[in-house]
């Protein structure tokens, strides 16, 4: 809970900042902007219906699956009203920085408890076991062509991305294989994992 929590402030930073969010939150930031529905309630509405497509993927969810799913949505909708409107662009640099690193120690923690991978995470891992004319996917393509097309579709809609997004991109894979082993609650996570989002 610790984890979700803090990778739900981490988001809100990223989104708040107004400099670029996550590629995931882009699209859920343009959904929000398309429908009206609060981006916290877009991120459980978009959770929950990629828990429908670990179906067909054969993915097991644990109860870490179900918490993300719901618990990063709710802490997003309530920290963002807080800090949402800042106007100072270093506090807002600062944001972006702070945003990155908390979410990766907030994956730490929810990924080393070991109760299952976020929506997203079993998205990834399920197509990475699934082949093409008899050829599979790895994990580095099924993520990227996932995160591309959840990133172009975001901007689509309207979006929040930026150099945030850029930073969060380049940044959020290292910080988690430095997060994520000391944070493991069982045997050591291997370094190789799916980073969140």
């Amino acid at each position: 809970m610790v984890g979700l929590i803090l990778f739900g402030v981490g988001i809100t930073l990223l989104i708040a900042s107004d400099l670029g969010a996550a590629p995931w939150d882009v699209f859920h930031t343009g959904v929000s902007e398309l429908t009206g529905i609060s981006t916290g309630n877009v991120i459980i509405i978009v959770g929950v219906l990629l828990l429908l497509l670990w179906i067909p993927l054969r993915e097991q969810p644990g109860l870490g699956t179900i918490l993300n799913a719901f618990v990063i949505g709710i802490v997003v909708d309530i920290t963002l009203p807080l800090v949402d409107g800042v106007d100072f662009v270093v506090v807002r640099v600062v944001m972006i920085l702070g945003g990155v690193v908390i979410v990766a120690i907030g994956s730490g923690f929810y990924i080393g408890a070991g109760l299952g991978p976020g929506p997203r995470d079993g998205l990834m891992t399920g197509l990475a076991r699934q082949s093409i004319a008899g050829h599979s996917i790895s994990i580095r393509a099924a993520r990227t062509g996932v995160e591309v097309i959840v990133l172009l579709i975001g901007i689509a809609l309207g979006g929040a991305m930026g150099i945030g997004t850029v930073v969060f991109a380049l940044a959020i894979g290292p910080l988690a294989q430095i997060f994520i082993p000391p944070l493991s609650m069982s045997d050591p996570v291997e370094t190789t994992a799916p980073v969140p989002r």
